[in-house]
């Protein structure tokens, strides 16, 4: 018996993300950059810059008897677009076109029937807050922290 969906969820979505046509450009990175950032746009999954978790949990008992629990999580997640210009206004617009193709990937169409449930791993996810930030260093710097929630049963 599983004790948490998350595990699933994040592979899933990471999974999501990397095959969704609008981010074929973009960088998809599993939790935080090991290394010195140089990609002009990217998508954290499971991190945000000073971020203290990666996915916060719940659960509570489904029923009486406890056969089954019910499990609501939120992902954390970072998009950023950078440049060598001054440009804030293009920054920003393509931070938050980043992070539309990401809600888009996660509603259901006919070539992907089950993104909402995540490929199965919940009973539904979608994305649930953003916040922006905004900077100049070495030109125009945009970044969104934004949540995916979830809800699971185990």
């Amino acid at each position: 018996m599983a004790t948490s969906r998350v595990p699933a969820a994040v592979d899933a979505l990471l999974a999501i993300l990397q095959a969704a046509p609008a981010l074929a450009d973009i960088r998809i990175v599993d939790g935080p950059e090991s290394v010195n950032v140089t990609d002009r746009h990217r998508i954290h999954v499971g991190w945000q810059p000073s971020g203290d978790s990666a996915v916060a949990l719940q659960q509570s008992f489904n029923s009486a008897g406890g056969r089954t629990r019910d499990e609501a999580f939120t992902i954390a997640c970072y998009a950023e677009s950078r440049s060598g210009e001054k440009d804030m206004a293009a920054r920003r617009a393509k931070v938050f076109e980043i992070v539309a193709a990401v809600e888009t990937a996660l509603r259901a169409t006919n070539e992907a029937p089950t993104a909402p449930t995540l490929t199965g791993t919940v009973l539904w996810a979608h994305l649930t807050a953003g916040d922006l930030s905004q900077w100049q260093q070495d030109g125009a710097n945009a970044g969104l922290n934004f949540t995916v929630t979830c809800q699971a049963r185990i």
